[in-house]
């Protein structure tokens, strides 16, 4: 029976459990299946250990909760410590691994390949997608992503409600959320906006850069308008002409955050407006109670397609999905080969989607899952009910 090692890597979410139950359940009976715990630092510093049936429903147990079961975290996978990693497959006899992670995921597992190929080492590999940032190629979507937009798009939504009690003490509010490069999570903030609902009046991407001049003058446009300025902006949003706010680099890997708290001080000080800064922080990845169920249910699927295409044969893979053009949302959980998804780089926001928001909501709404009420329409005293969007 071919033995599998299997594990996670990279940032959690609140359904990488999930494309972790599909695919031990989908090797059940057909494999051995060898966990590793802790992503790339056990494959490179433990000795797997066959999973038994204790862990195997320990392991089930996981499906609807957020997280990472076996641990991810973030590890320097240096050359060396990859060569270490094949060398531990090849003293157990493992012939496939199986991993679910992002951008650096997949290249890391085109390397363990080519290292295997190097040494004359037979490695079956296969990868599953996650991210919250949705910034991987060659998929239409990454499992994680739909669930952190559903709680952005939630949070965004309340935070402007608190923001419009507030409108005699406090004018700006301005709301940090996750995506290092892209836009795609800081954008959905503005899904519940559409048609009666107000804020946010700002949105801004790390694929538009903005002055600080500009930034001034669209913020106190909106606050002479509406009274108040909701903005959402991503951290990876830059000024025109500066770097990327970094909180902190640890492992040598660059921790994103506070660009918010910055634009905070710059409109204080400039227009005197009250302002306050928030930071939606790691519930983005984390919030089981904001789970799309359709996301949910593609990471299970994602998982299971991954096991099937072990049976298969198939290697050098990543499971993927496939949007269909159906007048009414479907989907193909099918495959693309690692040198693509790794040639591919990062997936920004289209331009076409950044030109008319719109169209990204249409192409948003079917995966967050369960439709979202609406808040009644604001009280026509002096507040208009359907703000304009005012987008960089």
């Amino acid at each position: 029976m071919r033995k599998v090692a299997i594990g996670q890597a990279g940032g959690p979410t609140a359904v990488l459990n999930a494309s972790l139950v599909g695919l031990v359940e989908g090797l059940r009976g057909k494999a051995e299946v060898y966990p590793v715990f802790n992503g790339y630092q056990g494959l490179a510093r433990d000795r797997p250990r066959p999973m038994d049936d204790e862990l195997y429903e320990w392991i089930r147990s996981h499906l609807r909760v957020p997280g990472a079961c076996l641990g991810s975290g973030r590890y320097d996978f240096t050359p060396e410590r990859m060569e270490q990693a094949v060398m531990n497959l090849k003293r157990e006899d493992i012939h496939t691994l199986a991993f679910i992670g992002g951008n650096g995921t997949m290249s890391a597992l085109k390397r363990l390949g080519e290292i295997a190929d190097d040494i004359g080492y037979e490695l079956q590999i296969v990868g599953i997608p996650k991210t919250v940032d949705n910034d991987l190629g060659e998929t239409d979507h990454a499992p994680g992503f739909a669930s952190a937009a559903r709680f952005v798009a939630l949070s965004v939504r309340n935070i402007v409600k608190d923001l419009e009690a507030m409108r005699n003490f406090e004018q700006v509010r301005i709301i940090e959320t996750m995506g290092r490069n892209a836009g795609w999570l800081a954008l959905s903030g503005g899904f519940l906006a559409r048609g009666r609902e107000s804020g946010p009046h700002l949105i801004y991407l790390p694929e538009v850069p903005v002055t600080r001049e500009q930034i001034l003058s669209e913020v106190s446009r909106a606050v002479k308008e509406w009274g108040i300025a909701a903005v959402v902006v991503s951290e990876g949003f830059t000024f025109a002409g500066s770097a990327k706010i970094k909180r902190q680099s640890v492992n040598g890997r660059m921790v994103l955050g506070g660009i918010s708290r910055l634009m905070e001080q710059l409109i204080h000080e400039q227009l005197g407006y009250h302002v306050r800064s928030e930071n939606l922080g790691m519930n983005q990845r984390s919030a089981s109670f904001a789970v799309s169920l359709q996301d949910r249910r593609e990471a299970y699927e994602a998982g299971g397609q991954a096991a099937s295409f072990i049976a298969a044969g198939l290697s050098g893979i990543m499971v993927n999905i496939q949007r269909q053009p159906d007048e009414c949302y479907n989907y193909v959980i099918g495959q693309v080969s690692l040198d693509r998804v790794v040639h591919s780089g990062e997936r920004l926001l289209p331009p076409k989607f950044i030109a008319d928001t719109s169209e990204y909501y249409a192409w948003l709404e079917p995966i967050l899952g369960e439709p979202i009420p609406s808040y009644p329409a604001n009280w026509k005293r002096g507040i208009r009910d359907e703000p304009e969007r005012i987008y960089p």
